[in-house]
């Protein structure tokens, strides 16, 4: 394994060179080429805003969407691992139905474009069967405190339908690839342990929640925290069906200010923190794996 901080060599300093020469270049085309007028003073205030009802400072319009793209990765992070390990367990499983359903749902979900996935769920979950259920109404009929503690977990009563069928389409579509991590950290023990299971006369539930499964979590962790970083940017298309996140929220700011560069500039850097900051703990969680198995 290799240790000690990363060198920073000659390359490294060129070619962090010719990319801040590049943003410069693109930076001067924009501003001279397009007669475009930066105003960055106008960016900060999107950010937070003062409320005079409450007398606080409260997020604004940008914040607000960062914090709902946080809830919708983290949510559908969770349910998409319940869904991996599930699918994952039936795709090694002896029994050829379960492999074949568990297939049959990887293949389907991950060849079919997220954004068909996310209209299908959105006008038969959110349009029929939520309302049909009555769960918005069963929100509304809540305490202010219950209101408000659902808005901070999940999103406002109104848009609790929207942001549910974003959830669950985000969720199926992440948990066809987290399946395939479940099933390949599970093929990955080595057949003496299976072997080691049977003779101590051990069921095959038995072996997997006692001997098989604590081994492959070592291994699938790692893999399963980099694919929230993918949740988290494919998050960005249930944009088209108006869940406020990071993305939609900067596109409704865009058509009001006209602030085209500022915006999504601002955009990008904020899903780069977001991302970078989950690689990072995702790099210390295998650090901390791989010296527990040396």
């Amino acid at each position: 394994m290799v240790t000690g901080r990363p060198k920073i060599t000659t390359i490294d300093i060129i070619i962090g060179g010719l990319l801040g020469a590049a943003v410069v270049f693109v930076g001067y085309k924009v501003s001279m080429g397009l007669k475009y007028t930066w105003n960055w003073d106008a960016i900060p205030q999107y950010f937070i805003r003062f409320d005079p009802d409450t007398r606080q400072w409260v997020p604004n319009i940008l914040l607000q969407g960062f914090l709902t793209t946080i809830r919708l990765s983290i949510w559908a992070t969770l349910l998409a691992t319940f869904i991996g390990i599930v699918m994952g367990m039936l795709r090694v499983s002896r029994s050829l139905f379960k492999r074949m359903l568990a297939g049959s749902y990887v293949e389907l979900t991950r060849n079919l474009p997220p954004l068909v996935l996310i209209f299908i769920f959105y006008f038969f979950v959110s349009n029929q069967i939520l309302p049909v259920l009555g769960v918005e109404a069963f929100i509304r009929s809540r305490s202010e405190s219950t209101q408000a503690l659902m808005t901070f977990l999940f999103a406002a009563p109104p848009l609790f339908g929207a942001f549910i069928s974003a959830l669950i389409t985000l969720s199926i579509f992440e948990g066809a690839y987290m399946t395939e991590i479940v099933r390949a950290g599970i093929q990955s023990i080595e057949k003496g342990q299976w072997e080691a299971a049977d003779a101590l006369g051990l069921s095959r539930w038995q072996r997997m929640r006692l001997i098989i499964l604590p081994q492959a979590i070592q291994r699938i962790l790692p893999p399963l925290a980099g694919q929230f970083i993918s949740t988290i940017k494919d998050s960005a298309i249930v944009s088209v069906i108006s869940i406020q996140e990071l993305t939609f929220q900067g596109m409704e700011l865009m058509a009001t200010t006209y602030f085209t560069f500022e915006i999504w500039i601002t955009i990008t850097a904020m899903y780069l923190i977001l991302t970078l900051a989950c690689s990072l703990g995702v790099a210390k969680l295998e650090n901390k794996l791989s010296k527990k198995t040396a």
